[in-house]
């Protein structure tokens, strides 16, 4: 008696196939889709601050945080941290060059209605500053950095003298692969020229200290120029949004 063995006709296998393909594509698809969403999210955070910032200059002739704190009750209301009787603010010299004015910043930003949020308004130092205890000194990116909007020479390739720059720090905690994409997304891709840059592994602290560099296996150095090294898979780097 001859026994006859069953398996799968070609026709069977090539629908398993295409099946396996179509879920692969899928899955792969989902993962761009998700990739998008998370970069076109931390772009309008980015430019909403921008926004920001500059609609408070125009309504108030004064730069967010560094206004005087008695200017700040009285201009822009009761709605600003310790008003209406001391108020939170800076020296008036037209930067945001501390702590207690980066954290003043969003305070001031906040109460004139151009963010959303409730922020204490000050922060002596760095451990100040990133202290989530309600109400926070500043907002978080999707992924819970804290960001900071002030002036330093600590971005990437900053040329020798030059005067600390007002940028926006996007925060630490952010995948590679999302950095790079924002970098193509809004500038030109590279880690450390244009707009956007990597923050350093070790600030340089002019000015005052960033609210922490990026890992070192963010960006690959060699060969020139520096790339976003996606494939070191790193999961907390951090930009420099140049102003």
């Amino acid at each position: 008696m001859v026994n006859k063995q069953h398996g799968f006709t070609l026709v069977e296998i090539a629908i398993v196939l295409v099946i396996i393909g179509l879920l692969l594509g899928g899955i792969l698809k989902g993962q761009e889709l998700i990739t998008a969403a998370r970069v076109r999210n931390l772009a309008d955070l980015t430019a909403g601050v921008q926004t920001a910032y500059y609609g408070f200059i125009d309504r108030y002739r004064a730069v967010p945080g560094d206004m005087p704190a008695a200017q700040s009750c009285g201009t822009i209301g009761r709605e600003v941290p310790k008003c209406p009787s001391t108020g939170v603010g800076g020296d008036g010299n037209g930067q945001i060059d501390s702590f207690d004015e980066a954290a003043a910043a969003w305070a001031h930003m906040a109460a004139a209605r151009f963010l959303q949020g409730n922020y204490s308004g000050v922060a002596a130092d760095a451990a100040a500053y990133t202290n989530p205890a309600p109400p926070p000194a500043a907002p978080n990116n999707p992924w819970n950095g804290f960001l900071l909007l002030g002036r330093t020479a600590d971005y990437m390739n900053v040329t020798t003298g030059q005067p600390p720059r007002l940028h926006l720090i996007t925060g630490r905690n952010v995948p590679v692969n999302i950095m790079r994409e924002l970098d193509v997304k809004v500038d030109d891709s590279l880690p450390e020229s244009g707009i956007l840059r990597s923050a350093p592994a070790i600030a340089t602290a002019t000015g005052f200290p960033t609210v922490g560099g990026s890992d070192a296996t963010c960006i690959d150095t060699t060969p020139a120029p520096a790339i976003w090294d996606i494939n070191a898979d790193a999961q907390d780097c951090n930009g420099y949004f140049l102003y």
